[in-house]
């Protein structure tokens, strides 16, 4: 992991297209804004996160309810 230092109107650059501005910053919160091609697709970490939860989460209960399924059908014939 890299950490860099930057003030209000400081930024950084990842490779040639993406700029990450520090817009505000006081003592319990920082805001940036970042600059990127439209292709390219920016989550916070924790949005990111709660949807894979989900998508693991929807899997496993319709993997269960699928298993519940073939059991019961398997006693009716």
């Amino acid at each position: 992991m890299l950490v860099i230092g930057r003030r209000v109107g400081e930024s950084i650059l990842i490779g040639q297209e993406i700029e990450i501005l520090v817009v505000d910053a006081s003592p319990s919160r920082v805001t940036l804004g970042i600059c990127a091609p439209r292709q390219w697709t920016i989550l916070r970490k924790e949005v990111q996160q709660a949807a894979e939860s989900n998508r693991h989460a929807s899997h496993s209960s319709s993997d269960q309810a699928l298993k519940r399924l073939v059991r019961n059908l398997r006693r009716e014939t």
